[in-house]
């Protein structure tokens, strides 16, 4: 937790969206959060197991982010795994819309974080990967591993 770059700092990243998804695009999406759960952010506690994204009705939803509740504000809390309305631009939601319709495509968090103060989502469209395209990519990147470590050592 803490990571500080660019008046960005970093909360939490979904480690297993990059090596599930292919990603295409993304995007910063705000969040509407309640005060005890933006305390709880802070502290970092907060977990994007199975965590994505769906538009409806012309609004974008996350579902499935677990932000634990706040000691302090015992009766203010909300519940942990609450649908939470993301805050996006209309000509990107309508863009979203088109894409998201394709077959394969998801929304996807990548990472929670604060810019100057306010909650942000980092918010990706990623087509599934199958568990051959992951082997694939893992045979890759040791190969490429490997072939650089043999140039250090000439």
């Amino acid at each position: 937790m803490g990571a500080e770059t660019g008046g960005r700092k970093l909360i939490a990243t979904n480690r297993k969206a990059r090596r599930e998804f292919e990603i295409l695009e993304t995007w910063e999406a705000g969040l509407v959060l309640t005060g005890p759960e933006v305390k709880s952010l802070r502290q970092g506690k907060v977990s994007f197991t199975d965590a994505f994204a769906r538009v409806d009705r012309g609004e974008v939803w996350l579902h499935n982010l677990h932000i634990a509740p706040y000691e302090a504000a015992n009766r203010w809390n909300a519940d942990p795994e609450r649908p939470r309305k993301l805050l996006l631009h209309g000509h990107e939601i309508r863009k979203l819309v088109g894409k998201v319709e394709e077959k394969g495509l998801a929304l996807v968090p990548l990472d929670l974080h604060f810019r100057r103060g306010f909650a942000k989502v980092t918010l990706a469209l990623g087509r599934g990967r199958k568990l051959h395209d992951k082997r694939e990519k893992l045979k890759r990147r040791t190969q490429e591993r490997e072939a650089e470590r043999a140039i250090r050592e000439r």
